[in-house]
């Protein structure tokens, strides 16, 4: 793999972010990774407009429990998008494979869901050892929280083209 910065975007192709929402579930294991993958998100909901009122932080304790988070989180609370932000390194054992592929069907599933009507952002890292965990939470492959962060801001853009 060639070592690039995957966080680079162009910022004027983000939309404006100022009357947007969001919460964001994240997961505490792995909390070198998470709370970096936090940050990236949080800054860049921030520097693209979003009021810091308009941004909900919530703790969960792995990243299974993201799904349930963020299911929490859109009954509960009036958000235009929420992102789900974890990281599960490989093991010895299946567990690594029962949990991603848990949480990746579970967020899926919410994605689907016509109950909530909000886009939910998938931003489980899921790699082989913890440095290359660390190198996409702000290390040489850039901060998939900032990803993810684009992501929503743009999703929440999509997604009010068909209220007008």
């Amino acid at each position: 793999m060639a070592t690039v910065d995957l966080s680079n975007y162009d910022p004027s192709q983000v939309p404006s972010a100022k009357d947007m929402s969001f919460g964001i579930v994240v997961s505490d294991w792995n909390s070198e990774v998470t709370h970096a993958l936090l940050k990236g998100a949080y800054e860049t909901l921030t520097k693209h407009g979003a009021k810091e009122e308009n941004i909900m932080v919530c703790h969960v304790p792995g990243s299974f429990e993201l799904v349930y988070g963020s299911k929490k989180m859109a009954e509960e609370l009036v958000v235009d998008a929420i992102i789900a932000l974890g990281c599960v390194v490989r093991g010895g054992t299946p567990h690594f494979d029962y949990v991603c592929q848990g949480t990746t069907n579970g967020l899926a599933r919410l994605n689907a869901d016509c109950e909530y009507d909000i886009p939910f952002i998938f931003g489980l890292l899921t790699t082989d050892d913890m440095q290359q965990a660390l190198d996409r939470a702000g290390g040489i492959h850039g901060n998939k929280g900032t990803e993810c962060a684009v992501t929503a801001i743009k999703m929440v853009d999509f997604a009010l083209q068909f209220e007008e």
